[in-house]
């Protein structure tokens, strides 16, 4: 549904106060302006710098007020009343006017006699921030982010020489595009005609990650790894790539929603992430949900639902938030005003509600600091742990290692039971760097499971018999392969790689 059908529904209903939120003022402002001709409604816009302007039904100027009042922009409402059809008051950027007392009063005046006088107020504003005084008066309506369908319009509109969009690159184009605004998209296939002479998903995609990174609630992940880099995993491996195959085709009840990883640090969860999306196809969007934290009241659930709606937009895609017990701390309520919990409580109904393709993977090092009904069943596919590497995925991931770093493979390898993969590459970055042995390399690395052996004995404990195995079908139990004692020394300069 457009939005000039939602507004339309809206407004023969009777809603007489409407906030549209949209970043695309000008397309926002000509379905308005369209519907308004088409129903044969009277509009007036208002903005600081033009100030009042009413428009007859043709669509031509009949008054001007070029004056910044706010206040008298509201009441002049009451002079378009008239018993032939609704008359509407398009307030443009106005959340910038709401912290007035006076106005704020003369809104809810104005919104509460609509329905007497067949008036209504239509708030334009790419934020919702609305006062107390006025939450029970106006409805959001939310203008989506152009379709597929549209997005191919505009890259036909800039491309009109032959050869400027070639047919067997349309769809990988509109993948670069998906989650742009109509007026980015127009600039980056624009650019991208500049460069090459034709529109290059490559160049598409550059500007959307700088698009992205100017917002700040989402960072597109741009890495080169593949499952190739990751020794291990096999089980979490084969469990992904069979849930993304062709999901596109299925139906919004059997698309995969995503998994929670659970692991101790350094067992490569977040370099898993960002490969399965290399491996799928998908970009990868990287969601730090700390970093969207706001200052105002609010603000931080907006920054919140904002980012998830870009991922819809933006779908099929990975949506990747790493170590989300950390993000979500304080989620007692206690420390920040509540502000943890009601982030929680959105991410919590998105991953239940949500119908698009969107691939939602979690990370964390400590599961009790998350609340139960986090990892309950249908809110992910799976809950994953991943051990620390038993001695076939060590022997990989050196192996893989040593030949990244450009060190022999017949050197002797230092004792490395319960060593994680971030802790063998460690070892063979310090070899290369310092230009000694792996053993004396191994001399300046301490596994976590020594810094910090109590806090994994207690995550193995707890995903013993709770959690699916990332390494082998079916339900993770605790491994046999020599795991030390909490808290017991290992010799890293033994020369044995039992």
């Amino acid at each position: 549904m457009t939005l000039a059908e939602r507004l339309a529904e809206y407004v023969r209903a009777c809603f007489t106060g409407l906030w549209i939120q949209s970043h695309e003022h000008d397309e926002a402002i000509s379905e308005l302006g369209q519907l308004c001709r088409r129903e044969r409604w009277q509009l007036a816009s208002w903005d600081i710098d033009r100030g009042l302007q009413v428009t007859g039904l043709a669509n031509s100027a009949v008054a001007s007020d070029g004056g910044g009042d706010p206040l008298a922009a509201i009441r002049a409402l009451n002079s378009l009343a008239s018993s032939e059809g609704f008359a509407l008051l398009l307030l443009v950027n106005f959340h910038r006017f709401l912290n007035s007392a006076e106005v704020v009063q003369a809104l809810a005046h104005q919104v509460s006699q609509g329905k007497q006088n067949r008036t209504f107020v239509v708030i334009l504003s790419p934020i919702v921030q609305i006062p107390t005084e006025l939450e029970k008066l106006f409805v959001v309506i939310e203008d989506d982010l152009p379709s597929r369908k549209q997005l191919a319009e505009i890259a036909r509109g800039v491309a009109t020489e032959t050869g400027e969009l070639p047919e067997q690159s349309v769809e990988a184009v509109l993948d670069s595009a998906a989650g742009l605004t109509r007026y980015e998209a127009e600039n980056a296939f624009a650019l991208s005609l500049v460069r090459h002479r034709r529109i290059e998903p490559a160049v598409v995609f550059e500007q959307k990650s700088q698009m992205l990174k100017k917002n700040g609630l989402l960072t597109l992940y741009q890495g080169q790894e593949t499952f190739g880099d990751l020794g291990g995993l096999e089980s979490l491996k084969a469990f992904c790539l069979r849930s993304l195959r062709q999901s596109q085709q299925r139906s919004a009840l059997t698309r995969p929603r995503g998994v929670l990883l659970l692991s101790p640090p350094g067992c490569c969860k977040s370099a898993f992430a960002k490969s399965l999306g290399n491996e799928t196809g998908r970009p990868t969007l990287v969601l730090d949900v700390g970093g969207l934290l706001g200052s105002l009241v609010g603000q931080s659930e907006q920054n919140v639902r904002q980012a998830l709606r870009i991922a819809d937009a933006m779908a099929p895609c990975i949506l990747f938030c790493d170590e989300i017990e950390k993000a979500l701390s304080g989620i007692n309520g206690q420390a920040d005003s509540g502000v943890s919990s009601r982030l929680f409580g959105t991410l919590l109904t998105y991953l239940n509600d949500h119908t698009t393709d969107v691939y939602f993977i979690g990370t964390s090092n400590d599961i009790s600091r998350l609340p139960l009904e986090f990892a309950r069943a249908e809110r992910f596919d799976g809950v994953l742990m991943i051990d620390l590497p038993g001695l076939k995925e060590r022997e990989i991931i050196w192996r893989m290692y040593q030949q990244k770093f450009g060190l022999s493979l017949d050197q002797q390898r230092p004792k490395d039971i319960d060593w994680t993969g971030a802790e063998i590459r460690s070892c063979c970055r310090l070899a290369a760097l310092l230009d000694v042995s792996l053993i004396d390399a191994a001399a300046n690395v301490v596994p976590v499971a020594i810094t910090a052996g109590e806090s994994v004995e207690k995550l193995r404990n707890w995903a013993a018999g709770r959690c699916l195995s990332a390494d082998r079908p079916g339900v993770y139990s605790r491994g046999t392969n020599g795991a030390p004692k909490p808290g017991r020394r290992v010799s890293r300069g033994d020369p044995s790689n039992n």
